[in-house]
Order: structure tokens, then C-alpha cells, then sequence
């Protein structure tokens, strides 16, 4: 778009701006000269996906828990855009601890919107999940078109979207949700029990590990590099405004690659020329068997258009 965001906005907020895709997106508005509130509480981002920033003027780092309403308030001073992107990730997660995924991504969700809307924000965009496709079996997966969710992290999801869409026919405010397909990339943590599969598996076979495959290897996924996310965000965010706006976009490649395919891609970058086998385990509960995304509608209306695919994104992330 010819809009650039400088010209646009002044000031962005983002939350869990210490995350893996919150850090990337940090580093891409600071290049697009706009001052920029990274908000985290280090339960799960790092302070040292940010730390290059700490010199940059533009750059203003809050320590707070976006369920704590109060210290969230002072984090908004002249701020006129927002990026959530804050949560507690993982299925099996929110199936051993529901409450606290509701707390912080529900409870967590509405004390940001809700001081997006008495700050006077202009646009909203928040980080939504394939997940709130639960059982819907359609492929592939369109925005509008949607299932029961199989595990309260997906629900958690659709609580978002539902009270943006809510805040923005009440408000007048401009929100976008953004339905993230399995996003993968630099800076994504490969330890800890809700690790996810690619940073995972990358540290798993350069330290010579066993490789564990939850079900028969035919699980499928629409993987996406963080770079691609970035660039949806950023799209979003040029937007012309639109008062009243609620509207929810897939953000992936919109190919499909099973769990075996993927192994087997990750051994070739890895360990060229040498065999491997996973150990393969029973199919987890909340997990979804097949999932690939149309990125038509972002394509149509954002001009979203993946700049990385799979393979490349896999070489640039085992490369870190």
C-alpha cells in the first residue's frame, strides 16, 4: 500500500512484544520509524528478543501483566495503535490448567481492548488461531466457516474475536483479528514441556535426540514463518480506517505439509545424507488432524501475500 505507518500512526502498542512474533514485530515498526511500547511480563517471551532495542529512542520497554488493569493503564499514554499479541499458547496447556488460559487470554484480552477503546485507539489488531476451527472438518478453513472448539485454548480465541466484533459495533472501533496457522521462525523457544514442533525438532536433531511424532505422521499443518505474520500485521494496520470494522483473516501459506513430510524435510537441512526415525505417539487430545488455511480474503482485501515458504523459512530458523 502507499500508505506508510509512520504517516499513519505515531505511536504502537504491542503486547507481548518480548514473544517470539511480538519481538519480530517490534524490530519491523521501530524500522518503520514509529515509536513503539513493548509490553510483557517474561512468563513465556524472552527480554533478549528486545535487547538489541534497548538504545533506540523510539523504544519503550513495560513490565506488566496485561491482567493487571491498573499498571496496563500507564502503559497507553499516546498510543494510537494496538498489536495484541500476548497469550498463553499451547492446546495441551489449556487442557491441564484451563483457568489460567482464561485468565490471561480472556481476562487479559478484554483489560487491553477496553483500554484500547477509552484511550481512543485508532485500530486494534489482535492475534487470533486456526484453533477456533475445532471440529469443522472443511478444507480448506475459511473465516467463515467455523466449528466447536476442542480445548480451551481455542476457546479462549473465539472469546476474542467475539468481543472484538462486540466492542466494535459498540464503540465504533476498528478491530482486526488475525487467524494464525502454525507460525514457526527465529527466536521461538525449543524448550519446556508447550514447546512447539519446529523449534523442538530442530534442537531435538542437532543434539542427536529421539524425535517424537504425536499420532501416525499423517497429522497436517499450514506452517508460516513469522516473517509472513509481520508482514499481515502490518498490512492490517494500513488498512484504510473503517469505524465499526470487526474483520478476521487467515494468515499462512495455504499448503499443507504433514507431520512426517516435515521430520523428513528438518533431517535433510540437519543431518544431510543420514537416516532417522521418530518415535511416534499417541495422537494428543485438543489436536487437530488436518488443518490448511484459504488466504484469499487476505490476499483480496490486504494484498497479504506469503514472501517465504516452508523450506526456506526451515533453512533461515535451523540456521539461528
Amino acid at each position: 500500500m502507499d500508505n506508510k505507518l509512520n504517516q499513519l500512526y505515531k505511536k504502537a502498542l504491542i503486547t507481548g512484544g518480548g514473544g517470539f512474533i511480538g519481538s519480530h514485530l517490534v524490530d519491523a515498526l521501530l524500522a518503520e520509524g514509529l515509536e513503539v511500547v513493548c509490553v510483557d511480563n517474561y512468563i513465556t517471551g524472552n527480554p533478549d528478543n528486545v535487547a538489541h532495542n534497548k538504545n533506540n529512542p523510539n523504544f519503550v520497554e513495560c513490565v506488566c501483566d496485561i491482567t493487571n488493569y491498573r499498571d496496563m493503564q500507564a502503559c497507553f499514554d499516546g498510543v494510537d495503535l494496538v498489536f495484541h499479541q500476548a497469550a498463553l499458547g499451547s492446546i495441551p496447556r489449556s487442557i491441564k490448567d484451563p483457568l489460567n488460559t482464561h485468565s490471561n487470554n480472556v481476562n487479559g484480552f478484554a483489560n487491553v481492548i477496553e483500554l484500547a477503546m477509552r484511550n481512543n485507539v485508532k485500530k486494534f489488531i489482535y492475534a487470533s488461531s486456526s484453533s477456533v476451527y475445532g471440529d469443522d472438518k472443511t478444507l480448506p478453513k475459511t473465516e467463515d466457516v467455523i466449528g466447536t472448539p476442542l480445548a480451551p485454548y481455542g476457546l479462549s480465541k473465539l472469546a476474542n474475536e467475539l468481543y472484538a466484533k462486540v466492542f466494535s459495533r459498540t464503540y465504533g472501533m476498528d478491530c482486526i483479528g488475525l487467524r494464525y496457522f502454525n507460525v514457526f521462525g527465529p527466536r521461538q523457544n525449543p524448550l519446556g514441556e508447550y514447546s512447539a514442533v519446529i523449534p523442538r525438532w530442530i534442537s531435538q536433531l542437532k543434539n542427536r535426540e529421539a524425535v517424537e511424532i504425536f499420532g501416525d505422521g499423517t497429522t497436517s499443518r499450514d506452517f508460516t514463518y513469522v516473517k509472513n505474520v509481520v508482514q499481515a500485521n502490518i498490512l492490517a494496520a494500513e488498512l484504510p480506517f473503517s469505524e465499526g470494522r470487526h474483520e478476521v483473516f487467515n494468515i499462512a501459506c495455504g499448503k499443507i505439509t504433514s507431520l512426517r513430510e516435515l521430520f523428513e524435510i528438518l533431517v535433510s537441512i540437519i543431518s544431510p545424507g543420514k537416516k532417522y526415525e521418530p518415535v511416534y505417539q499417541d495422537f494428543r487430545k485438543g489436536d487437530i488432524h488436518c488443518s490448511v488455511a484459504s488466504i484469499e480474503k487476505a490476499i483480496n482485501i490486504m494484498g497479504y501475500h506469503p514472501t517465504i515458504e516452508l523450506q526456506s523459512g526451515l533453512h533461515l530458523t535451523a540456521e539461528e
